[in-house]
Formats: C-alpha cells, structure tokens, sequence
C-alpha cells in the first residue's frame, strides 16, 4: 500500500494544476476560520466589554459588561447569517459558476467586516457580523463544491480536506492577533483583529480572477468546448488527448443519464438517492456541530476565564495551535483509512476526552491545579481526534456524494444545517454554562451533552457513512445505485461506465444501473459476435 499518496501510475497528465487549484481555493476557510475564532477572544476583551456595555455590571469583577442574551446575540448571529448565505450558494453557483460565485461571497463578507470595524455599540455590530456570516456561508458552500469537481479521485479527499485545514489556521491566526490586542485599551483592541480580515479578503479574490471554471459547471451549461479547455488546465493534457477525451465523456454521460430522469428541483433533492445522501450530508454535518468543537472556540477563553485558569488567552492559543497540527494527519489518513474507518476513529475519541473533562469538572472542580491540567490536557485530546477526522472528513464527504443535477442545491443545504445547529448552540452555550441569574449555571457539566453526542457519531458512521476513497464523483453514483447498506460499502469495485447508458438507448429511463450494465455488456458481446469470426476475419 505504501506510505506516500501516489498518483496511480496508468493516469496521463498530471495532478499538480489541479492539486495546486484546490488548496488555494481552500484558502477561502481562513475567512471562515478567521472570523469564527476572532470573537471569542474579542468578547474576552477588558475594553471591547466596556465599550459595549449598555449598562450591566458584572457582580464577579465589578466591570462594566455584556449580558448573556447580549453575547449569545452577537456570536449567533453570524451563524444566522451564514444559514441564510449557504441556502444562497446553490442558486448562485449554479447561475453565475462557482468561480464568480466565490468572489461574490468575499464582496459581501468584506461589507460586513466594514460595518463591524466602524462601530463602537452593539446595533451596527451585530449587523455587520449578519452580513459577514452571510459571505461566510456562501464561501463555505461554494468551495467544496469547487474542489470537488476540479479534483483528481486518488487525492480529492486531502484537497477538499485542506478546507478544513485553512479553517483552523484561521482559528489560530485569530487566536494570535486577540492576544496581541487584548491588553489595548483603545478601539485597536477590537478593531484590529476585525480589520486583518480585508487581507485574507483580497488574497481570495484577486486569486480567483485567475482560477478556470470548473468542467462539469461548464458540462452542465451546456459548453463542452470551454469544459475540455478546462480540464485541459487542470491536468495539463492537450484537448485532443485521449485520457481528457475519455474523462469529459464520462462527465457528459454522467450528466446526460441524470437529465433523462428528470428536472433537478429542489423537490428531486429529498427523493430516492438524492434524499438518502441529503439526509446523510445533512446529519454529518449537524453531529460535526453537536461534537462540541465551536463551544472551545467561540466561549474557550471566558469558560478557561471562569474556571479559574490564568491565561486563558493562552490556553486558546494553544487549543488553536493542537488544532492545526492534528489536521494534517486527518489529509493523510483520509485517503489511507478511508472516510469511515477515520470517521469512527476520531467518533470514539472525542467521546472518551468529552466525558472524562465532564467527569473531572463536575468531581474534582476547576479551581485546583491538577483539575485545570487535567482539563486543558483532554480539551487538547479532544481537538486532536476532532481536527484529524470530523473536522476535514465532513467536509469531503458532503463535497462528493451528490449527482451532479443536484450538487450545489445539495451541498448548500448540508451546509446550512451546519450552521443552523452552529447558531443553535452559539445562542444556548451562554445560558447553559454561565451563572447569571436564570442561567442553567452547567459550567464543565456541558461536556456531558457533547459526549453523548459523540457516541450518537459512533453509530451514525457505521450505519449511514458510506466509503467514497478512491471513486471517481460519477463512480459513487454506481456505489448508490448498487450498495444498500453502508456497512456494505468497502471493498467496492465500479464496473459501470455512463457512456454504456448512451449504448442502451431510451429505455435506460426505466432501468437500474446494474439492468444497464448487463444491457450494455449483452449489446457489446452481440456486436462481437456478429462482426468478427474466432478465425479473425469477417462474417
């Protein structure tokens, strides 16, 4: 099996365009990550909870502050924002491409990180966060989409992976720029952090002023000229050449077989397979959120603040730093492993690391030493199983599972029910876990709900995950057409071309893949037997 992710040495070409394509499109998750990391530090900050109070104090420091409803306000309403901006994604980039779909959602996020940098209360703030949740969710759809379709199989999952990936560098990056603004007592102390966005901004879309569109958006506009030319960028082979020839051909059969079987609405998305892999993108992603991992990140620091920890600013920083360096073996094992040996891998630890950080708060308490250690060192664990499988498998997995007639519709709302369960628990955390008045007061207690959870995860990748490494995106239509277990899935061997639905004829409308199939192999054997004698010459 070897150590290192190989090309396959029978394909022509190379990889290289397309791999180098995919991780800087990837570079749009240091937007996602970036902003999602920034508040929690913000909210953390001395001045900012100052500047912003409308008159609460704090009975624990005496301080002016923010309220509960106020913090869970401002930190949901991005995810709000970004359910609404991922629903978008689909009509969008199916419109006007994912290219143009992705410098679209930069343009609005950038117009909400201005209405953030330029307010000093809460109304205009919470505003501009809505507007950059809404580019975030956007950019969040479109780019799986984007590395999908433009991606070799034998390594699409480490590049849709690298998404991931870019998202905690931003989580880390914000980390960074929190700590070294927190202790400001000017404006800078915020507005800093939230200005650095206008760079990651640029970077994305000066970058995809350059990018190709992706060849099966331009197969699906009816434009197979500018879909070879296309394919010709990402895998340097001349549009003549027979490798390209035979790839776009698939892709076009792929295509053509879909549109036999009807329109795509959004109706055609929640029927038969459709429906199964939706609902499977869909409770993926919503279990990704119920892990637990956006409660360190968004409320970290002013949970490590109210358990008593130091430097909690700190303690986030080094969460942010585990977090980045656990994705790159999830980019690895991806394609090693597969998706669901490396789903339930990181399923059982993050279960085991929840709960022994809920058993330790709630037995030992948060306010000793080796209670606090204890704490950090399992948040840690947690980070590293959730950062090396859920983290980047999630991503992948609802990036290629759906038919392409219904991929960005599709995609879109998995990834709005990311966010709608990331909105769901950034607005209960604050009443779940702090002691004002009429709060649930659970402080480490909340680990309990995110380890059950995971245990939820467990069994959901064994029934409903099922293993896509190493299939083409017109290859797992096969594996659902022809698997119906999950469990049953590994091991897989595609045998069926789409062109071969071309040989069938009409009636492939009313037939199975696997009727198709033997229709095309019956059909070929006859025109053997017919046109050529066993001696080598003609009938």
């Amino acid at each position: 099996m070897g150590v290192m992710l190989k090309m396959p040495e029978d394909t022509p070409g190379s990889a290289v365009p397309a791999i180098c394509i995919g991780l800087f499109v990837a570079f749009g998750g240091i937007l996602f990550g970036y902003d999602t990391g920034t508040i929690g530090g913000i909210l953390g900050m001395k001045y900012w909870r100052k500047q912003f109070s409308t008159g609460y104090i704090n009975t624990k420091d005496g301080l002016p502050d923010v309220t509960s409803s106020q913090s869970s306000e401002i930190v949901s309403i991005l995810s709000a924002g970004t359910f609404f901006g991922a629903l978008t994604a689909a009509p969008v980039a199916d419109v006007i491409g994912r290219r143009l779909g992705l410098i679209v959602s930069t343009i609005v996020f950038t117009v909400g990180v201005t209405l953030q940098a330029a307010t000093t209360a809460i109304p205009m703030f919470v505003v501009g966060r809505f507007f950059a949740g809404y580019g975030v969710g956007m950019i969040s759809a479109t780019i799986p989409l984007y590395q999908s379709e433009t991606s070799p199989k034998w390594i699409r999952g480490a590049v849709v992976g690298a998404y991931q990936l870019a998202i905690t560098i931003g989580l880390l990056l914000a980390a960074i720029v929190d700590n070294a603004t927190k202790d400001r007592q000017d404006t800078g102390s915020y507005r800093i952090p939230i200005a650095v966005q206008f760079a990651w901004a640029i970077v994305l879309v000066t970058g995809c002023l350059f990018l190709p569109e992706t060849p099966r958006f331009l197969i699906k506009k009816g434009r197979p000229e500018k879909a070879a030319r296309s394919l010709s960028k990402l895998r340097r082979l001349d549009v003549e050449h027979p490798a390209l020839l035979e790839e776009l051909a698939e892709i076009t059969a792929n295509h053509e077989y879909e549109l036999s079987l009807g329109s795509a609405t959004y109706i055609d998305c929640f029927k038969g397979s459709p429906g199964k892999r939706l609902a499977t993108g869909c409770l993926l992603q919503a279990l990704q959120q119920l892990s637990g991992v956006n409660f360190i990140f968004y409320y970290g620091t002013s949970f490590f603040q109210n358990s008593g920890i130091r430097n909690p600013f700190a303690v986030s920083l080094i969460t942010s730093c585990v977090n980045v360096g656990s994705t790159f073996p999830g980019l690895y094992l991806v394609e090693k492993w597969g998706r669901r040996n490396l789903l339930l891998f990181g399923a059982i630890g993050m279960a085991v690391c929840q709960l022994i950080v809920a058993f330790t708060g709630t037995f030992a308490g948060t306010t000793n030493l080796a209670a606090q250690r204890v704490l950090i060192a399992f948040v840690c664990s947690y980070i590293f199983f959730f950062a090396s499988s859920w983290g980047p498998v999630a991503w992948v997995i609802t990036g290629e599972i759906f038919p392409l007639k219904v991929r960005a519709k599709s995609l879109s709302m998995t990834t709005a029910s990311n966010w709608l369960l990331n909105w769901a628990i950034a607005y209960a955390t604050p009443y779940l876990v702090n002691n004002d008045p009429g709060d649930a007061n659970l402080g480490a207690k909340v680990f309990f709900i995110w380890g059950v959870c995971c245990f939820i995860c467990i069994l959901f990748v064994w029934a409903m995950i099922y293993e896509t490494k190493g299939l083409s995106l017109e290859q797992v239509d096969e594996l659902y057409a022809k698997v119906g277990k999950a469990w049953q899935s590994p091991g897989f061997a595609p045998s069926v071309s789409f062109q071969d639905v071309r040989d069938v004829g009409g009636n492939a409308r009313n037939m199975s893949l696997a009727d198709i199939e033997s229709e095309a192999v019956r059909k070929r054997s006859a025109a053997y037997t017919e046109g050529q004698n066993p001696l080598g010459g003609k009938y």
